[in-house]
C-alpha cells in the first residue's frame, strides 16, 4: 500500500519533517489551513553559539482574522533576510559543509518572494536535491479532515510546542556532529539546515537512522 502523509508548510523545517519526506511515498503539503504564527510555517530553530536560536519570517497582516496559508504574504519588516542570513553564517561558518552549500542558500535571502508558501516550497525542493531525496510532493487542493487507511496527518503533529517524543514515536533522532556540541551537548530536531551544514551528503544516512525500523 502506498504510504501517504499530509504535512504543513515549513520554513527550513526540522529534521523530523524531512524523515517523513524520506519515508513516505507521497507527500501533500497543506495550502488551505488557517495561518497560525509561532509554528514552523514561518519559524526555524538553529544552533547558535549561545544555544538554540529561533529565526522568524515576518508576515503581512491579513484584512480578515483568518488567512489561508497559500495567501500569506512575506513582510519586509525588520530587514529579516539580512538578519537570517547573517545568523546562519555566524552559526555555521565553521561547519564542515557550509561553504559548499552557502551559494545555494544565499539566493533565498537576496530574492524577494511575495508568498510564504512558495518560499518554503522552493527552499524545501533545494534541500531535497542537496540531501538526494526525491519525495513526490504537491500542494493540497483543499482542506481535508478525514483520511483513508495508509494516509497519515502530521499537519499539526510536527510543531515547535509539541514534544516529538510523545507525538511522533516513529522519530528517534540520531545524534550527529554539531559545531557547538561540546558546549551545549547534542541538540535534537533542529532545522534541517543544521544537519545539512554539519553532515553534508551523510545527512541522508542520519534521516534514515532517525526512523524507528518498523516504520521504514
Amino acid at each position: 500500500m502506498e504510504k501517504i502523509i499530509y504535512v504543513g508548510s515549513a520554513y527550513l523545517a526540522p529534521v523530523e519533517y524531512y524523515t517523513k519526506l524520506f519515508a513516505y511515498d507521497k507527500v501533500y503539503v497543506e495550502r488551505y489551513d488557517n495561518y497560525v504564527k509561532q509554528t514552523y510555517r514561518n519559524r526555524c530553530v538553529i544552533a547558535a553559539a549561545d544555544g538554540p536560536l529561533a529565526l522568524t519570517i515576518p508576515t503581512e497582516k491579513s484584512d480578515s482574522n483568518k488567512c489561508l496559508m497559500k495567501d500569506v504574504r512575506i513582510s519586509d519588516h525588520g530587514n529579516w533576510r539580512h538578519i537570517h542570513w547573517h545568523a546562519l553564517v555566524a552559526a555555521y561558518k565553521h561547519s564542515p559543509f557550509f561553504d559548499y552549500y552557502a551559494d545555494d542558500f544565499r539566493v533565498f535571502y537576496e530574492k524577494k518572494y511575495p508568498f510564504l508558501w512558495d518560499f518554503n516550497q522552493e527552499l524545501c525542493s533545494l534541500i531535497c536535491r542537496l540531501i538526494d531525496i526525491e519525495p513526490q510532493m504537491e500542494g493540497t487542493a483543499g482542506y481535508r479532515t478525514e483520511f483513508a487507511a495508509g494516509e497519515d496527518d502530521f499537519r499539526e503533529v510536527i510543531h515547535p510546542k509539541r514534544d516529538y517524543r510523545v507525538a511522533d514515536t516513529a522519530f528517534i533522532p540520531k545524534p550527529y556532529y554539531q559545531v557547538f556540541k561540546e558546549k551545549h551537548g547534542f541538540l535534537p530536531n533542529l532545522s534541517i539546515a543544521d544537519l545539512l551544514f554539519n553532515m553534508g551528503p551523510e545527512s541522508l544516512l542520519v534521516l534514515r537512522d532517525s526512523i524507528e525500523p518498523l516504520n521504514l
